[in-house]
Parts: C-alpha cells; sequence; structure tokens
C-alpha cells in the first residue's frame, strides 16, 4: 500500500530550485521540493448580517425596488447607500418604479462554478429611473443571443419567484 490510499490524489512531483544561480553549492530546501498536491472539497458556512442595506433586501423580496435619497443634496443613490458619496449626507430610503436604461454590458462565457448562474453570464450597468447613479447586475430573458443586447435599451427588474441562495438572487434586469 502505498499512496493509492489518497484518493484525492492528483500528482507527486519534485519542484525544481526557483534559485539555483543563488545556491551553486546545491539546494539548501532538496528535503522539502518532493510535492504532493491533492484535490480538496471544503464546505463553509458563514453567518453575514446585510447591515444597513437590509431593506433594500427585504424589500426585493417584496417585490419593489429601492434606492436612497440624500436628505441634503436630493442626490438618489442605486445602488443604496447610507451616506451620500458626494456630500456626506445622511440617506433615506425612496422605491423607484424598476425601470431604466441599459448603459453598457459586459458578457461572460466563464464564470467560477459557485455562481450557479445561465451562461453566457451578461453583467447589465442601467441608469434606473429616478436614480442619479448606474446599478450592476445581470441581464437575463434577453433572447437566444447577447447581439440583441443594445445599449439603451429598456430593461426592469424582474423578482425572482423561486426560492434562491442570496438576497441578491431576489431580482435581476430583464428587457422591458
Amino acid at each position: 500500500m502505498g499512496l493509492e490510499l489518497v484518493t484525492n490524489l492528483l500528482e507527486v512531483f519534485t519542484a525544481e530550485d526557483p534559485m539555483a544561480f543563488e545556491h551553486p553549492e546545491g539546494d539548501p530546501w532538496a528535503d522539502f521540493r518532493e510535492i504532493m498536491r491533492i484535490e480538496w472539497k471544503m464546505d463553509f458556512t458563514y453567518k453575514h448580517i446585510l447591515g444597513k442595506y437590509s431593506k433594500f433586501f427585504i424589500e426585493l423580496a417584496n417585490g419593489k425596488f429601492l434606492a436612497t435619497e440624500c436628505k441634503k443634496c436630493g442626490k438618489v443613490w442605486a445602488i443604496p447607500r447610507p451616506l451620500c458619496a458626494d456630500c456626506l449626507g445622511i440617506t433615506r430610503w425612496k422605491e423607484l418604479p424598476g425601470t431604466g436604461k441599459l448603459e453598457s454590458f459586459s458578457v461572460s462565457h466563464f464564470v467560477p462554478a459557485f455562481m450557479e448562474v445561465e451562461i453566457p453570464y451578461v453583467l447589465a450597468m442601467v441608469k434606473m429611473d429616478g436614480a442619479g447613479t448606474l446599478f450592476t447586475h445581470q441581464l437575463s430573458n434577453y433572447g437566444d443571443s447577447p447581439e440583441a443586447i443594445k445599449i439603451g435599451m429598456p430593461v426592469k427588474v424582474a423578482y425572482a419567484k423561486e426560492p434562491v441562495s442570496h438576497p441578491m438572487l431576489l431580482m435581476h434586469f430583464e428587457p422591458a
């Protein structure tokens, strides 16, 4: 019996001295160059508080899209924030109609497996009606090909109808 006992073994190899030019008398780490590479699946559970942003996600679950409005200067922030980045005034919640215009987008044909999203994944930057900022999120239901996506096209927030693993998945954009 030997290495076959390690069921998740990928390979065993000897690494070269990356600084051999510094060790003309011999590799001082030679005894530690034999490397075992394994595949190790790890599951983690995190408890996370959404803090001052909680109301945004609570209302997404209720089919409402909230932004924040600065009490001092009146700027409307979507993505919401507790403080205005322009004047540092405290903001208040404001419901928006959940519609907007596509300002930019990116199409990705490769995403990390943990994302569990449809491929290609389209990340959209949307100027929400009633807001002075852009909101970045997934664009779905745009047709058979990303070629159908056009800058300036009207979009709307679509709310989840099935259970989700994270509150951010309670919404996505789709053509209006």
